[in-house]
């Protein structure tokens, strides 16, 4: 995921201690199929498009620090679409894992999936496995690539397992707060979520990340999917450093904090 395209964005701007940019950032990539009809193509030479722009965001994350890169791929709620169309993106998540992830290792990044990928044929768990083993010391970057994944079911999921502990006798219901909860979210071990980035002109989160997105940054670009850009990615992480994320305090608060 790491060739073609443009060579680094002269803007790309690393983070620095004294400036913290986002440690972890999550982006719905939306727009392939609007992109691909502009153009007078089918919808899934859009997904195809899209590819290219997957490995300039994983190279953008490496060159400017961000720990974590996690990537709305396919959502629980994408069976629903057009046979064909699922089929494709079914085919480039199988694409990705067998051409893609040599490179990933090879550049130090970590490959994660996060989804109920219990829904997947023997053959593509089998290479999700393959794939997360291969990376699992890797530390320049976590790619979380969320497939069959919805914010609803990760929130549910987890309370399953807490409710399991309570059934079993290892939990007490009154020892369940939000931080217990939060150790069984899919995105419990990496940073908590500081920007949230959604292409396509869209204005929504689309059951994506809803318990992770309590305190994050929001994002929003008209730009699709396909032109998804190092360039277009530095605007929105320069958006994100000049806000002032309170957290709960008032503004005072945190000035003096900072000061």
């Amino acid at each position: 995921m790491l060739s073609k395209r443009s060579q680094p964005a002269q803007s790309v701007t690393p983070a620095h201690p004294e400036e913290p940019g986002p440690r972890h950032v999550a982006i719905i990539m939306d727009g392939n199929g609007r992109w691909a009809q502009k153009k007078g193509k089918i919808r899934t030479f859009g997904h195809k498009a899209g590819v290219e722009s997957v490995r300039s965001v994983v190279r953008f994350a490496r060159q400017t620090g961000i720990q974590s890169l996690t990537l709305f791929a396919f959502s629980s709620e994408n069976w629903k679409r057009p046979e064909e169309e699922v089929s494709v993106l079914m085919e480039l998540f199988n694409l990705v894992l067998n051409s893609e992830v040599k490179r990933l290792h090879k550049n130090g990044v970590r490959l994660k999936v996060i989804g109920d990928v219990s829904a997947f044929d023997d053959k593509l768990k089998a290479k999700i496995q393959k794939a997360e083993k291969m990376t699992a010391q890797n530390d320049a970057l976590v790619l979380n690539i969320a497939a069959n994944y919805g914010g609803r079911w990760d929130i549910a999921h987890a309370a399953q397992t807490l409710a399991l502990q309570v059934q079993q006798g290892s939990l007490q219901p009154e020892d369940i707060d939000e931080h217990k909860l939060g150790e069984y979210i899919s995105t419990h071990d990496l940073p908590e979520l500081d920007l949230l980035i959604r292409t396509g002109g869209e204005r929504r989160i689309s059951n994506f990340l809803l318990w992770q997105c309590a305190y994050a940054e929001l994002y929003f670009t008209d730009v699709l999917w396909p032109d998804f850009t190092e360039q277009v990615f530095q605007v929105a992480v320069d958006d994100f450093n000049v806000r002032q994320r309170r957290f709960g305090l008032t503004g005072e608060q945190v000035s003096v904090s900072h000061s």
